[in-house]
């Protein structure tokens, strides 16, 4: 009994204990904040970022400006015509092509060879090789003593037998109407009989019988045939002259026909080189119109002139294509 009540004395102790013991202070409850709304967002209108700046158009391009067309215009004069293929010959070592042939008389035989594709080098081992009997057939007659058969049929050899018009490079054969005396240029057909008639030179040749019309060396009225030229499409015109001038003395029947030419045709080569961009004038003066033998010193003379001729000839296509570079502005 006594352990009960010892017992029961301990608990209460130990309940009043627990009732009298501090509690640490309790921090007053902060007043709660309600938080602010979220401002509703003003209606701002969106921006969009700033366009990038246009690119510039690339500019136009511009077709390239073509190279000019520069034509040949070769005059006549019989043997002295080998110094045209000295002036070929050099143009192309420079790198100068002519893309139009224009030809009279003697320039006509060069020329048709020529156009007919082959190089100027070629075209200098054919001359150096040439047998004046290729070009002779005598004849007894009033009109002439030379019939120009072969003449028409070595043009056709050396070209292919092909025609004017199927030629390479452009080409023309400046013969003179032996009835109207008008000025013929032939453009299509028989490459040897336009030659032939464009080198007919009255007396010594025949006259051709083309389409029932004559014609006689086309000297007469075109020494150097520029204006032919110029009507085939040339932009620049290089004029090859080989006639002579007029001399107090000359000997011989060639001789004596050359100065006749030369005399006759003063006028009309002046018109004509009047409209050429270069004029080119071989030292072959005191050749015979007859001398085939001195074809070499004939052609050295023409590659002389062409070789002195070459700056201006640049400068001019340079001029040219300044002027064309500008208009296709």
């Amino acid at each position: 009994m006594a352990k009960l009540r010892l017992l029961l004395a301990t608990l209460a102790a130990a309940v009043l204990a627990a009732c009298t013991t501090p509690q640490p202070p309790t921090s007053p409850a902060l007043p709660a904040v309600a938080s602010a709304p979220a401002a509703a967002s003003s209606p701002v209108a969106s921006v969009p970022p700033p366009a990038a700046a246009p690119k510039a158009a690339p500019p136009l391009a511009r077709p390239p400006v073509r190279a000019p067309r520069i034509a040949l215009a070769l005059g006549g004069g019989a043997a002295k015509g080998f110094a045209h293929v000295g002036v070929i010959r050099v143009l192309e070592q420079a790198g100068i092509r002519p893309e139009i042939i224009a030809g009279t008389s003697a320039g006509s035989v060069v020329g048709a060879i020529y156009a007919s594709g082959i190089s100027g080098e070629k075209l200098y081992r054919r001359a150096l090789a040439l047998n004046e009997d290729e070009l002779k057939d005598f004849t007894l007659s009033a009109n002439g003593f030379l019939k120009g058969d072969k003449l028409q049929d070595f043009v056709n050899r050396q070209v292919g037998r092909r025609p004017i018009e199927a030629l390479p490079r452009k080409f023309a054969a400046v013969a003179t109407n032996f009835d109207s005396g008008e000025r013929s240029v032939f453009r299509s057909g028989n490459t040897g009989q336009a030659v032939r008639a464009s080198a007919a030179i009255p007396n010594v040749f025949q006259p051709v019988s083309i389409k029932g019309r004559r014609y006689v060396d086309g000297g007469l009225v075109s020494p150097v045939p520029v204006v032919a030229a110029r009507e085939m499409g040339a932009d620049i015109v290089i004029a090859v002259d080989i006639s002579a001038k007029p001399v107090q003395r000359k000997s011989g029947l060639f001789g004596n026909l050359d100065q006749s030419l030369t005399i006759m045709n003063q006028a009309a080569l002046a018109l004509e080189l009047k409209q050429a961009d270069v004029i080119l004038r071989p030292r072959v003066l005191a050749l015979g119109a007859a001398d085939f033998d001195q074809r070499r010193l004939a052609i050295r003379e023409g590659e002389k002139v062409g070789r002195e001729a070459l700056p201006v000839i640049r400068r001019i296509v340079a001029a040219w294509q300044q002027r064309a570079q500008l208009a296709s502005r």
